[in-house]
């Protein structure tokens, strides 16, 4: 027989999914415009003294705190501020050896009363570093020791048990990435700079590698003579493997080009391969690139013309290399 006494869990009739998941956006974002709202001076010197950091940003939390303390460090790292994060109880057995008096430590805390931290704000004072603190509660201990108080306070947790860190969390989240990009944003860091950071991602290759990185120079150049003839402009093409060959005029400026395409095309009107010069048959005024232009710039040429290669020149006009889609597909810049 079913036992009739059921906990309180069990007879708690469950929201529903979607709703509970709505009703924890909605508030969640209820509480960072509250923030938006609320943001005052302090923000603005906090933003100030980032800026005139001669050191790094240290950042450092416990628990919840210290998960959002990486990603903010993170992100103040890859816009232009030298940032990192710091364990606060490692640092009270040895990594306060990373900290120097030109620094700035951004201690996080919900409560702003975490044991971990407070144990080493005195000692980074005595280091002689300031101190940005992001608490929920203004009155906290750190919050009165900070040189620099940002609140995060919430109304409520968006946990149903009004227990986990939620909209503290993204509040406090929210509130780093506020930061790090209005300190972004005076520091006039452009794409280009963000790329230099990130090298090994679409946007570094896209930003970073120019067209002088990935062409073919010197002698893998594939180029002949306008006064050359057919059967050599096609040895040439074949002894370089770039599917063309470019045909330059005394002063090495290019003035045509023949490729595998020119090839077929000859064969179609019967053109005699043993007797016919390649001026005959190249394709002249062939598109060109400057070797100082982006990769990415090569790939939208080449797209917009529905070519697969293009000679590169320099600031004279002359061939110093040539490029195709191959390469740049190698180098992932497509």
């Amino acid at each position: 027989m079913p036992s009739l006494h059921k906990t309180q869990t069990q007879v708690t009739a469950k929201q529903p999914t979607l709703s509970l998941a709505r009703e924890v956006l909605l508030l969640e974002a209820s509480e960072i415009n509250a923030l938006a709202n609320r943001l005052d001076q302090h923000f603005s010197d906090a933003v100030a003294l980032i800026l005139q950091c001669k050191g790094r940003v240290v950042v450092s939390g416990m628990g919840k705190s210290g998960h959002i303390g990486g990603k903010i460090a993170s992100t103040l790292a890859s816009t232009g501020t030298p940032a990192f994060f710091m364990h606060p109880a490692e640092a009270s057995h040895g990594d306060l050896g990373m900290i120097t008096a030109g620094d700035i430590v951004i201690a996080l805390s919900n409560s702003g009363e975490s044991d971990e931290l407070l144990a080493i704000i005195t000692p980074l004072k005595r280091l002689g570093a300031s101190i940005i603190a992001i608490t929920g509660n203004d009155a906290s201990s750190l919050a009165q020791a900070a040189d620099i108080h940002l609140s995060a306070s919430v109304s409520k947790e968006a946990c149903p048990l009004g227990l986990a860190p939620t909209s503290s969390s993204t509040v406090a989240l929210a509130l780093g990435d506020a930061l790090a990009l209005c300190v972004l944003d005076q520091r006039d860091f452009t794409a280009e700079d963000f790329a230099r950071s990130h090298p090994g991602g679409s946007l570094g290759r896209r930003l970073l590698i120019h067209v002088s990185d990935l062409m073919r120079k010197d002698a893998q150049i594939p180029a002949v003579s306008m006064d050359a003839s057919l059967r050599q402009g096609l040895l040439e093409m074949s002894g370089k493997g770039l599917g063309l060959t470019a045909i330059v005029d005394a002063d090495d400026q290019p003035i045509g080009i023949f490729t595998d395409g020119d090839l077929r095309r000859a064969f179609e009107k019967n053109v005699n391969v043993t007797t016919a010069g390649i001026k005959e048959v190249m394709h002249r005024n062939p598109t060109t690139i400057h070797q100082n232009q982006l990769a990415i710039e090569a790939v939208e040429i080449m797209e917009e013309r529905k070519i697969n290669a293009l000679l590169v020149i320099d600031d004279a006009g002359k061939l110093v290399g040539a490029l195709n889609m191959h390469d740049l597909l190698l180098a992932k810049v497509v």
